[in-house]
């Protein structure tokens, strides 16, 4: 049999829990419990709003069309295309499957720069000069006029003249972009930013002459400022492709491509991608 101090246990705990002579459930009244409840959803309710109206603020302090503060580089970061596995870009002329998926991806990437497509939705623009928009005052002059950069401009490497873009002869070609920047101007005095290509140190007589691609390989100045995907939705920003014409075989070459330009800073040490990029190309003939 249960002993008294059991029993005595048993109903304190389930007076606690609900005492039927005062009411109280877990040691508070009705009124007691409405109190705090009522508290504390005023209490969340208060955090509520203040979180509310904090983000309002923030949200009156934004621009639509244009980030309020930017934190990229000043220098932009340059990529290539095709996409190799890690920026290395290897294939075997005589095999088609190891450059295949390089056409595929080249034409793919390219298919918003065909002629017809960029007269229908481009500007033909002069060129060596910055293709300017300005709003008027609060009213915005959107959305934004683009310039044409069209596919046959790359030539050799449009994939029109040569539909395997050089990759079945050993001579491939590498287009190059520079990362898009609001409002970033590259040049001044209409001399537009060009880019170079070269071997590294230990591969210098393993390259090759090289073919630019619009000529010099310049990003013309009339495809700067960018002002965003959503103010230029139909921004095809410029390219530059470059034609590896005699690049010995069967050896890696480690290819290092920069942008010169009057305005933007060169790359340093501390920020290896700025302005410029590093790739590894190896052509096999067997």
């Amino acid at each position: 049999m249960a002993s008294r101090d059991d029993r005595k246990g048993s109903s304190e705990w389930r007076d606690f829990f609900w005492n039927p002579r005062t009411h109280e459930l877990l040691g508070r009244t009705a009124a007691s419990w409405g109190l705090i409840l009522l508290f504390y959803l005023i209490f969340y309710l208060c955090l509520a709003g203040m979180f509310a109206f904090t983000m309002y603020i923030l949200l009156l302090t934004l621009d639509d069309y244009k980030p309020t503060w930017q934190d990229r580089l000043a220098t932009p970061g340059m990529m290539i295309r095709p996409k190799g596995n890690q920026l290395e870009i290897t294939f075997s002329t005589s095999d088609t499957e190891s450059w295949d998926g390089f056409i595929h991806n080249l034409n793919s990437f390219l298919s918003p720069y065909n002629d017809s497509y960029q007269v229908q939705t481009n500007d033909e623009c002069t060129p060596d000069e910055y293709f300017i928009q300005e709003d008027s005052g609060e009213v915005r002059n959107n959305p934004k006029r683009s310039c044409q950069f069209n596919r046959t401009m790359l030539e050799e490497c449009s994939g029109v003249l040569d539909r395997f873009y050089g990759y079945d002869k050993g001579q491939p070609c590498i287009l190059i972009k520079l990362n898009r920047v609001i409002g970033m101007l590259p040049g001044k005095e209409r001399q537009s930013p060009y880019v170079t290509c070269a071997a590294k140190r230990e591969d210098s007589d393993k390259i090759g002459p090289l073919a630019y691609y619009p000529p010099n390989g310049t990003f013309n100045l009339m495809y700067y400022p960018y002002y965003g995907k959503k103010a230029q939705v139909n921004y095809t920003q410029p390219l530059v492709a470059v034609k590896f014409l005699n690049a010995s075989l069967n050896t890696d070459i480690n290819v290092e491509c920069k942008v010169t330009s009057n305005t933007l800073a060169a790359g340093s040490d501390r920020d290896k991608f700025a302005g410029r990029v590093s790739f590894k190309l190896r052509i096999n003939d067997k």
